[in-house]
Parts: C-alpha cells; structure tokens; sequence
C-alpha cells in the first residue's frame, strides 16, 4: 500500500514528463548495478553455496569479485563524470540532470558492492535477515522519495533514487558485518582472478539480459517514442512497465527459486515437459486470473496509482497478453540457466532484445505508443516458439554437444 501510495504522489506532481524520467532514470540504475558488479551477482551465489566452507576457495572468488568491481566502478565513474552532459541529453533529452550522472558515478562503486555482497548472503540463505534489511532500505528509500515528491523537487527526487544502493549498502554492512567477516578474509584478499573463467559465463548472461535490456533496448525505445510522438507518451509506457515489473516480480522469485533448481536434476526430455506441464497447470492458471482482473480493473487501477494518465488504459491489453507468454516462456528458458547453456541463453536473448526494438520501430509510427505494447506482445510469441524449439534440441541432441 506503501508503494502504490507513493507512486500516486509522484504521478501526481510530476506527471507524465517526471514518470518518463524517472523511469529512464531506474533503466540506467539497473544497467549500472549489472556493469559495476560486473555482472557476477549470480556466480556469487552459486560458488558461495558450493564452497562456503571452504575459506581458500572463497578468498579466490572474492578476490576475483573486487579486481571486476574495482576496475569496473572505477571506469563507469568516470564516463559518467567525463561524460554527464551528453548522457543527460541522450537519456533525459535535457542536460540539467547531468549533475544527477555525476552523483551516479561517485556511488557507483556502492551500486556495484552492495550486489556483490547481496550474491553473499543469498549464497548462504540468510534470507530472514536480508528482508529486514531490504524492508529498512525500501523505507528510507520511499521517505526521501515522498518527501520531495510531496515538495514537487524534482531533481532532488531522482538524487534520492541514486543513492539508495548506497543507503542499501550502509545497512547490509551494519546487519551482516560479522557475517562479511565469517566469510570473507579480507586480510587474504589478493589482487589475483582465480575464479575469472567461470564467473565471466555469468557476466555474459548478465550482459544481455540486464545491460542491453535496461541501457540499449528501454533507453531506446524511450528515445523512440520521444522522437516520434512525445515525452509525455513515454511517459504513459513508462507507468505501464514499472507496473508490470510490480505485478511480475513475484512470479521472477518463484522461478528463480523452485524452476531453476528443479532442472537443473531433469537429465530427460520427457521428465522435463512433465515437469514443465505441472508448473503450467499449477501456476498459469493463476497468473491467468490475475491478469484479466488487472485488465478489467484497468480504470480503477489507473485512477488509483497514475491519475490523469488516461491514456495508458490500451495499453493494458496488449502488456498482459505479452506478459502472460512471457512468463510461459521464461519457464522454459530457465532450463538455459539451470544447464548453464551460455551461448543458447544469449542467442534467446538477442533475439528477443532485437524483435523487441525492430518491431517498436516499425510500429510505433503507424499505432503510436501503442506500437510498443504490440511489439512486446509480438515478440513473446516469436520467443516462445524458439525457446520450445532450443529446448527440445536440447534433449535431442547429448548436452556436450550443444554447449561447451
């Protein structure tokens, strides 16, 4: 309620241009805590549950973690001091929020720790305590954010979502700091990168799935709906997706957690669709129910979280359609990730990444913003069918075979 409260006061004061913003904004946040952590969130948590008690092995990963960071942080720091005004002109279409990049690249190492330490404490299950310190960020996180929502200071809203990792990371440090130091010896911290071939795998799938979604794909399309039609229709599909990422997030938890390690023991095609068929029938339906609830209290929804902002009610359709065949297909596609299929994983992703982008470009001058939700909708049915047609190549043919 907390949430939706506050995203009611920002929709309300700064209306579509802000929404706009302030979802261009999160995009580079997002493709920036991939870029500082180089990417190595997952790894870390594979290799820390693998070799937790064993202090040498995690001396090697972690000293391969914070050469990456390290440099990583330091050279994203510096483009975006270097080169604020131009990114702020490229991202915000204005050069005022340059200082806004500058202030990102001085956090930019706590962005990129505060995810390394988080792979930590997911590898070791500290799940209990992690809530608490996620729930205690949230809320300094949506007080600064009200506050100068509620004093229409814009600029200083978009401060505020900068330094939350930041204010995330002093908090993690205080809770688990003797866990940090259970697990890490940072006496033995070693500039050496013993662990770097298999924690790159992880920066790849990162890469595409997170970089070039956030950076390329959603800054693009911004800059697309922008350049066609205007800030405040970018604006309108801004609130669609931040509302949809809400909505998806806990079917992302379930399949990361219960999906991936399902798999990753399935050795034979026909133990695999029945597992994939029980997960259909079991969850499906109910995201089914959800959705066509949320479509038909579309108004409600609209009135309640972004008021005056009419014009996203036709986008609902076409998102929740795609959003519905995106999840079947993401149940499939873990399969990639549960075998560590690196290469099958990147080209699913390039694919969807790129039928995404080509098909707002073509539609989005004929149906308007309404292109966008079309395209991903479109592009879901594209990427099902190649995700089925990987997997069953998969179990055709021996898994040494298909990847390396």
């Amino acid at each position: 309620m907390l949430s939706l409260f506050i995203r009611r006061i920002v929709a309300e004061n700064f209306g579509e241009v802000g929404i706009d913003i302030i979802g261009q904004l999160r995009s580079v946040m997002q493709g920036l805590v991939s870029l500082t952590s180089f990417g190595f969130f997952n790894g870390i948590v594979k290799y820390v549950a693998e070799h937790k008690e064993d202090q040498e092995k995690l001396n090697g990963l972690f000293s391969t973690a914070f050469v990456f960071w390290s440099i990583s942080s330091l050279v994203v720091g510096i483009l975006l001091a270097v080169f604020s005004t131009p990114l702020s002109q490229y991202f915000f279409e204005s050069a005022a929020y340059a200082n806004v990049l500058i202030v990102m690249g001085v956090v930019a190492p706590a962005i990129g720790l505060q995810r390394l330490y988080n792979g930590l404490i997911n590898g070791i299950t500290e799940y209990k305590r992690f809530a608490k310190v996620d729930i205690s960020s949230y809320l300094v996180s949506a007080a600064m954010m009200f506050y100068f929502a509620w004093n229409n200071e814009f600029t200083y809203a978009l401060y505020s979502i900068v330094i939350t990792p930041a204010i995330q990371l002093i908090i993690l440090s205080y809770v688990f700091f003797k866990t940090f130091k259970k697990y890490i010896d940072y006496k033995q911290i070693s500039f050496s990168v013993p662990f770097r071939n298999v924690l790159l795998a992880f920066t790849l799938i990162s890469f595409f799935s997170t970089v070039v979604a956030s950076l390329l794909v959603e800054v693009g399309i911004r800059n697309l709906i922008r350049s066609n039609i205007s800030q405040v229709e970018s604006g309108l599909w801004s609130g669609m997706i931040d509302l949809s990422k809400n909505y998806l997030a806990f079917s992302s938890l379930l399949l990361t957690m219960y999906v991936i390690p399902k798999f990753a023991t399935i050795k034979t095609r026909p133990l695999f669709f029945k597992e994939v068929r029980h997960i259909y029938t079991s969850l499906l339906p109910l995201f089914a129910v959800g959705m066509v609830a949320i479509y038909f209290l579309r108004h409600v929804i609209i009135d309640l979280i972004f008021p005056g902002f009419d014009g996203m009610a036709p986008l609902f359709k076409w998102q929740l359609m795609g959003d519905f065949i995106r999840v079947a297909s993401i149940i499939l596609a873990h399969q990639f990730l549960a075998k560590k299929m690196v290469r099958t994983f990147i080209f699913s992703e390039l694919i969807s990444l790129g039928l995404f982008f080509g098909l707002s470009y073509f539609l989005v001058p004929i149906y308007g913003v309404e292109g966008v939700v079309i395209a991903h909708f479109l592009r879901y049915i594209v990427y099902f069918f190649v995700v089925l047609f990987l997997v069953w190549r998969y179990f055709k043919i021996k898994p040494k075979e298909v990847e390396v």
